[in-house]
């Protein structure tokens, strides 16, 4: 069970550090699942969320707003998978965000 204050719905890419384990976020945190790629201006740092497909086939979870990228604005966030394998089975996808309170 999670209690959310709002949600959006918007386009989901994946990235991973596959082959630097020691990969750090924006934000100073070790690149790991679970620690995604947002636009700070959008989403601050720091915001919880959960994150499942607009289909409902693909759950990524609980994420933390904890790093970004060139190519991430708006209401487009990139999620950290630990292959790219994982990554191109992921592909770009619509998802519900849920902002966790």
């Amino acid at each position: 069970v999670f209690y959310y204050s709002s949600s959006f719905i918007g386009e989901a890419t994946a990235y991973s550090c596959e082959g630097n384990p020691n990969a750090i976020t924006a934000t100073g945190t070790k690149a790991r699942v679970g620690a995604i790629a947002v636009d700070p201006k959008v989403i601050p740092y720091g915001t919880k969320m959960f994150i499942v497909t607009e289909d409902g086939e693909y759950v990524y979870g609980e994420a933390t707003a904890e790093d970004c990228g060139g190519l991430i604005k708006g209401n487009r966030i990139d999620l950290f998978f630990d292959t790219v394998e994982e990554c191109y089975a992921f592909g770009a996808r619509m998802c519900q965000v849920y902002f966790l309170i």
